[in-house]
């Protein structure tokens, strides 16, 4: 009887251990997707000019990307797939800040230019002395 017992406890260990480690393999591809989805966001951000823009979203999308890199690489997959998340939104950030300093600038220019003209239509119609 005793052995009986110990063979089901051995077994139902063995069952939890597997268990565990299917769902930690499981989980890894959830992580995976995010961390590529973030590495795109962060591609992305780097194109649109976010590194002189908005650096310091930059910074902290890609020092997020790397803890998610390094925890999906130590099979932590809960921390890799949060870590991938928020470097995906703060990648999305610095894109976004970027887009919003352009057309800033695009706006200052345009106000400038339209001053300009406003300075030469008043200049051509004043009479000439």
């Amino acid at each position: 009887m005793r052995i009986r017992m110990a063979t089901c406890t051995r077994s139902a260990i063995a069952c939890a251990a597997l268990t565990l480690g299917v769902s930690a393999l499981a989980a890894s591809p959830v992580a995976n997707e995010k961390i590529a989805v973030a590495k795109a966001s962060v591609q992305r951000a780097e194109q649109s000019g976010a590194p002189e823009l908005a650096p310091v979203e930059m910074a902290a999308a890609r020092e997020k990307l790397a803890r998610a890199e390094k925890a999906a690489t130590d099979r932590e997959a809960k921390p890799a797939a949060m870590l991938a998340e928020q470097a995906d939104i703060d990648a999305q950030m610095a894109e976004a800040t970027a887009q919003q300093q352009r057309s800033h600038k695009a706006a200052m220019e345009f106000d400038a230019s339209m001053q300009a003209l406003r300075g030469e239509a008043t200049r051509a119609t004043q009479p000439a002395q």
